[in-house]
């Protein structure tokens, strides 16, 4: 058993002062961190529940049709929401695919987006990559879940499924630094060198505090799809995910999680392909292909391209229009 003191702060300020002594941690749910430190993988003094600070827990959608959210809204609050659920109905339906019922009532979306890598041989201590090692363990071992797409020593893949749908809809993490004033950075800023960093996966600093996530108002409405394959019905993690959506603009954004450390983006050049339209099902295969050019499968996981094709594929014939 870990003993570490909990404070809840009142405002930003404070929760920012806190932070700033070594072995302080935010939290949220707990969903992930409570499991880390059980596991040994995180060693603490104290945590700073941020639930509670101004703003945190609120969803807003502003007249001109971008929204907030604050970090600590909870999954099933993002996955309810009327308004989102209306403009950025890709969002709903990745919050509401994670976990189970009775994740979503306590995880965060921040802290979703913030969780540690799933692979087994960094949860229980083994000395790879991510645990003080010098390589990734997997590659020679069990990596049937692991990635396809290399970008660092670390071939785990990240779970979160919103960080997927929040890459397509462009959305901006808001990060405040010590001294208040606050950055934004992209999904795919949030996750730069995930697999090349021994100590994390985000771009967030110890002494930052994720405080919200923005969705630009060009992202809403036009036509939004989301798809989750797992090996088991619920209460999974993804094999392969995909998040796609053609804008009101008719431009095309997609996406797929479950192949590295961070999602992926489809190349442009697809993507342009698809926003031209008129796709009969030769062309929509010949893309899905191409789209999968730089996959570098494992020894083992190799049938993740396949579910990967499939799921663009699908993804393709919905975003329209096809010949």
């Amino acid at each position: 058993m870990t003993n570490f003191a909990y404070h809840r702060p009142s405002s930003v300020r404070d929760a920012l002062a806190a932070l700033a002594e070594k072995g302080t941690r935010p939290i949220g749910g707990g969903t992930d961190l409570l499991p880390c430190i059980d596991d040994g993988l995180v060693q603490l003094s104290r945590v700073v529940d941020i639930r509670d600070l101004p703003g945190a827990s609120e969803i807003a959608l502003r007249a001109d049709g971008s929204a907030r959210i604050g970090a600590g809204a909870r999954l099933a609050d993002v996955a309810a929401h009327a308004g989102l659920r209306e403009a950025f109905p890709l969002l709903t339906d990745a919050a509401a695919s994670v976990g189970t019922p009775a994740l979503r009532q306590m995880g965060t979306i921040g802290g979703n987006l913030g969780q540690r890598v799933r692979c087994w041989y960094f949860r229980r201590g083994v000395r790879c990559f991510k645990n003080g090692g010098g390589g990734c363990a997997a590659v020679a071992g069990e990596h049937e879940y692991h990635g396809i797409i290399p970008s660092g020593s670390c071939h785990a893949v990240h779970p979160s499924d919103p960080a997927v749908a929040l890459d397509v809809l462009d959305a901006r993490i808001e990060a405040t630094r010590p001294d208040g004033t606050v950055r934004q950075l992209s999904v795919a800023e949030l996750y730069a060198g995930a697999a090349a960093n021994p100590t994390g996966e985000m771009t967030i600093a110890d002494d930052e505090l994720m405080t919200a996530i923005e969705l630009p108002a060009a992202a809403a409405g036009g036509a939004q799809h989301w798809e989750k394959v797992m090996q088991r019905g619920a209460w999974d993690f993804a094999l392969v995910s995909c998040a796609a959506a053609r804008r009101t603009d008719s431009t095309v954004r997609m996406a797929l999680g479950g192949l590295g450390l961070g999602p992926w983006r489809i190349a442009s050049s697809v993507e342009e392909d698809v926003c031209s339209g008129g796709l009969d099902e030769e062309s929509i295969d010949a893309l899905a292909e191409r789209a999968m050019y730089d996959a570098v499968p494992l020894e083992r996981n190799g049938y993740k391209v396949e579910i990967a094709r499939a799921v663009l594929r699908r993804a393709m014939r919905v975003l329209g229009p096809t010949a």
